[in-house]
């Protein structure tokens, strides 16, 4: 288990159930929602020595958790937010205090008032149906029976999603205690943690204000707390918290009676950055509105300046997390929700308050183990919609050393130093508050701070007129301008809808054609590189991976980093550069996490990416543009591919190694940051007399779904085995790796199942749900029905096909030619299974 070995040992190669240690300490810093959930799913778990700390009352701790007006809308962009609001929704519905449900399933309803508005909800009910989630795009007459109070001239539709609802916080955080309690965990109010001891890279106790701890796991659940108690053990929370505004009216005339406190489904009004829910007293059914704004100017808090709870009430402040209600930042949103629901004309706000909760850079929650500190937990930046998810997750990880649910959206590991600092956490997670109700485009690219990490190669770039995206603090081009006159003899592209049109252009498919039938430069230096050297480390890097890397030096494998459950946690290109030397080409921070852990003494491992750069030169004219450059032989005979070599081009040293992840021709060129503008500008004049290009990551795109190269983290996580994943080749049974005995012969029930676009003018994106015939009716050629199969991964325009390529998950048994439907905002889109891959299936433009 992660959660129990020390450095230099190796994780199990199959389950780690049987080996649990029993009960250890656990001591859980926070007893709000999270902390509660987590104490009820540890304790179910078995580990019952469990003490959860508050350093305010128990009855209202004074966090988050305390104001939170409990919405909970399952639906999300993110398939793991959903699985975590899923579970959320079936636990919450199953608690009640004496007889008090502590969940009530009245509905969603978000409204349209702009046509732009309106065409994201049918998006987003495209999400809820890849995720399972119960939803439609409604009508306005029927978003009026839903909503009485609403001035139906204003609304264009909505999306009605039943069974999302309301939860109790309060209520759902007691009805765990208690049954954690049940089981001997502990609940302590009144202390305040003042620090956290460790000895030898562990945690081992938790000081308070009325005593010490000793812990074997400690875990954050503190919320905006999180980096105060960070800071205490030596770890940075990557957190910022901010005041939202929220107010209840007057009790409204002619209104109430109702018996239960929310008849009518929580609302959102997302064109104005407002939610809306009802609160009805328990005498006299006097109905007011709860209303909730994003609409206001960004406020952080800094987490260091929260009063404890006790001083914040002798200030007269109802909790630490409740500010003073700023009317001058509500006035705006009251004038938009009095135009929304006209009998709010003559009413006015009762109460209202600033409440404090937590965002991050990226607004996923920040989970997982610190290797800082060996046992120091974080589960943090957790809304009360994904709290008994979270601590699901969490609880597993920690008793079975794996969740069931693919976290790397959410592991801790996952920021950048440069994505760290102070600075970076506030303007970010400010302009993550902005952007709640926005309507957000896949390759939107965050404004500011830009540009934060550069290669080498960006003046040039930007000579070109290259297009940035941006991804971990890179900067990276989609395409070049300078090549907007080759757009003029491609034959004419299908036009795109506005929507796939965004953050796109013509010129990616002439870079695509470019590389096809030329040459073309690609800024490869974003991608992760670790040197691993060392006595140890062929045997320790053989024994982490799937393939076998017992090849001489100048060999390069490609190999998948396996859990102890089989599931693929990352693929990895490995190149020995000598005996015990070795280049990792890797995913992201968490597979240096996942090295370093369990590396032993004779193995070392640093990250060698901000020191270098990478060029990949791909196209059939690559061999005549590198080969002048060097005494060295680039011919595939001597040169062969999945080969590596340390030469020099001109004047820069560099490590060649003949991949491909486009399909064509030619190498990845590593040099040293400081050569690496030379290394780009001996390469540019060198192809000027071969038609050489500068290509971007759109035709990057496009070129590798042709191929059917699978991306980590999009077509496949931990939640996938190798083989349904479609990369088995990379793993070799002949030998012992980690998660090797998980593995089993058994025929996949779901695979990565590439699909081309009936009409060469559709386009998806990506996360679009699939409908699939049943098995029984696909063999009788019978049509898409019922539910979704599954859903996209990755999708780009294949212009070398003249079709569209989704990748789905979908289930085993459909076979090559059969029919599918993709839902592409709202309309059935016609595909078909095709058979992989889809371009050069010989291998034979690679090979030569």
């Amino acid at each position: 288990m992660s959660s129990t070995l020390e450095k230099g040992s190796t994780p199990a190669t199959g389950s780690t159930s049987e080996n649990r240690p029993h009960s250890p300490r656990v001591v859980v810093v926070g007893a709000g929602i999270v902390g509660c959930s987590l104490a009820d799913e540890l304790t179910a778990r078995g580990w019952t020595d469990v003490t959860v700390l508050e350093q305010g009352p128990l009855a209202t701790p004074g966090g988050s958790t305390s104001h939170a007006p409990g919405l909970v809308f399952q639906t999300s962009p993110s398939k793991t937010l959903a699985e975590f609001a899923k579970y959320t929704v079936e636990k919450f519905l199953s608690l009640d205090v004496d007889g008090v449900p502590c969940f009530h399933q009245v509905g969603g309803l978000e409204l349209a008032t702009t046509p732009e508005r309106l065409a994201e909800l049918h998006r987003r009910a495209g999400y809820a149906a890849a995720w399972g989630i119960g939803g439609e795009v409604v009508s306005t007459a029927r978003c009026k029976e839903l909503w009485p109070l609403l001035d139906e001239s204003v609304v264009l539709g909505g999306l009605h999603t039943p069974d999302d609802g309301l939860a109790r916080a309060l209520l759902a955080s007691h009805a765990q205690m208690e049954r954690a309690i049940r089981r001997g965990a502990r609940f302590l109010e009144r202390h305040t943690v003042t620090g956290i001891e460790k000895e030898d890279g562990r945690v081992t106790a938790v000081v308070t204000d009325q005593g010490t701890f000793p812990a074997d796991h400690v875990v954050s659940a503190a919320g905006f707390w999180g980096p105060v108690i960070g800071r205490m053990a030596g770890i940075d929370v990557p957190l910022q918290p901010l005041a939202h505004q929220y107010a209840k009216t007057e009790p409204l005339p002619g209104q109430g009676g109702a018996t239960t406190e929310a008849p009518k489904p929580i609302l959102r009004f997302q064109d104005r950055d407002l939610y809306f829910r009802e609160h009805t007293e328990e005498e006299g059914g006097a109905l007011r509105i709860g209303i909730g704004s994003y609409a206001h100017r960004p406020m952080p808090v800094d987490p260091f300046a929260i009063l404890p709870y006790d001083e914040a009430r002798a200030r007269n402040m109802d909790m630490p997390s409740s500010f003073p209600f700023t009317e001058e930042d509500w006035a705006p949103s009251w004038e938009d929700c009095r135009r929304l629901l006209p009998s709010l004309r003559e009413a006015e706000i009762e109460e209202g308050f600033n409440g404090v909760f937590s965002f991050t850079p990226d607004g996923m929650p920040v989970l997982g183990e610190s290797r800082q500190l060996r046992g120091f937990w974080l589960a943090e930046a957790v809304w009360v919609t994904h709290s008994a998810g979270v601590a699901r997750a969490v609880a597993e990880w920690m008793v079975d050393g794996r969740p069931s649910l693919d976290l790397h959206e959410c592991d801790l590991t996952r920021f950048e130093d440069a994505q760290r600092s102070p600075s970076y956490i506030r303007e970010r997670g400010s302009q993550q508050f902005v952007e709640v109700y926005d309507v957000i485009h896949p390759l939107q690219p965050m404004e500011r701070p830009r540009p934060l990490r550069v290669s080498p190669f960006y003046a040039r770039q930007q000579q070109l007129g290259a297009y940035f995206l941006e991804g971990g603090g890179w900067e990276r081009p989609h395409w070049y301008e300078a090549n907007a006159p080759l757009v003029d003899t491609l034959d004419a592209l299908p036009e795109r809808d506005a929507w796939s049109a965004r953050h796109w252009s013509p010129i990616a498919a002439a870079e695509a054609r470019a590389t096809r039938e030329k040459v073309a430069l690609y800024d490869m230096t974003p991608l992760r590189r670790l040197e691993v050297s060392g006595p140890g480390a062929l045997d320790f890097l053989n024994r982490m991976t799937t393939n076998n890397l017992r090849k001489k030096p100048g060999s390069v494998t490609y190999t998948l980093l396996l859990d102890e459950t089989g599931g693929v946690r990352s693929d990895l290109t490995v190149a020995r550069l000598a005996p015990d030397r070795f280049q990792v080409g890797a995913n992201s921070p968490a597979d240096l996490d996942r090295l370093t852990r369990y590396a032993p003494d004779d193995v070392h491992i640093r990250d060698i990416t901000s020191g270098t750069c990478c060029v990949g030169v791909w196209g059939p004219l690559a061999r005549d543009l590198v080969q002048p450059l060097t005494r060295d032989d680039f011919s595939h005979e001597a040169f062969g591919y999945f080969r590596a070599k340390e030469t020099y081009l001109g004047h820069v040293p560099v490590t060649a190694m003949r991949l491909s992840y486009v399909g064509e021709l030619g190498w990845e060129l590593y040099t040293t940051a400081d050569l690496g503008l030379r290394l780009w500008d001996t390469l540019w004049e060198a192809g000027q007399g071969l038609g050489v290009v500068a290509a971007g990551r759109s035709a990057f795109n496009s070129l590798r779904l042709e191929k059917g190269y699978r991306a980590w983290g999009t077509d496949m996580t931990d939640e996938h085995n190798p083989y349904e994943a479609g990369v088995g080749f990379a793993v070799r049974t002949d030998k012992e790796f980690v998660g090797r005995e998980a593995l089993t012969d058994a025929p996949p029930t779901r695979r990565l199942t590439p699909l081309l676009l009936d009409d060469p003018a559709a386009v998806v994106l990506g996360k679009e749900p699939v409908y699939a015939p049943t098995l029984d009716s696909a063999r009788a050629g019978g049509a898409p029905i019922g539910a979704p199969a599954g859903y996209v991964t990755s999708a780009s325009y294949g212009y070398t096909l003249g079709r569209c390529i989704a990748y789905a998950w979908l289930p085993a048994g459909l076979t090559t030619g059969t029919g599918v439907h993709i839902a592409y905002f709202g309309e059935k889109v016609p595909a078909t299974v095709a058979e992989e891959p889809l371009f050069d299936p010989k291998m034979t433009r690679i090979r030569r």
